[in-house]
């Protein structure tokens, strides 16, 4: 497995990867590949675009998607989507990305990584599990308008 950074002509790769991820039971999106692959250049396009993907030879095994987010104190990663294919789960590639990410917060001396995720998934247990903690002090909230 090689990890390198993310390149423009990646996005199509991991837009099938997301579908493949998240179109399912568990977490019941309805993505298509063209509104996946909008919604990964949007992060991609990003003022400080932080970006890696996962490879085995030239075919792409997941994804990591995040930014560089100026804060009070001192500015943070905030990972915006992070995904393996579905068939290359629980063998250490997830781990293997989020790695890639300390290892660019240590060098950049930034403050650490942020993250949302569904706390129904399995998703939260995956994160603890790379050293990450609940945050009791931070609410997420949203207001659906339709």
């Amino acid at each position: 497995m090689n990890i390198r950074k993310m390149e423009s002509r990646d996005i199509v790769s991991c837009a099938e990867i997301l579908c493949s991820v998240y179109n399912n039971e568990l977490w019941q999106c309805i993505w298509t590949k063209q509104t996946a692959a909008e919604y990964l250049t949007d992060f991609f396009e990003m003022k400080k675009f932080v970006g890696y993907v996962l490879e085995e030879g030239n075919e792409i095994m997941g994804g990591i998607f995040a930014h560089e987010k100026v804060w009070w104190n001192n500015s943070e990663i905030f990972v915006e989507e992070m995904f393996i294919k579905p068939e290359q789960q629980r063998k250490g590639y997830g781990s293997m990305l989020i790695g890639q990410i300390e290892k660019y917060v240590t060098e950049k001396g930034l403050a650490g990584i942020t993250l949302s995720t569904n706390k129904y998934a399995p998703a939260p247990a995956f994160y603890r599990k790379n050293g990450f903690a609940d945050c009791e002090h931070v609410l997420f909230m949203a207001k659906e308008m339709v």
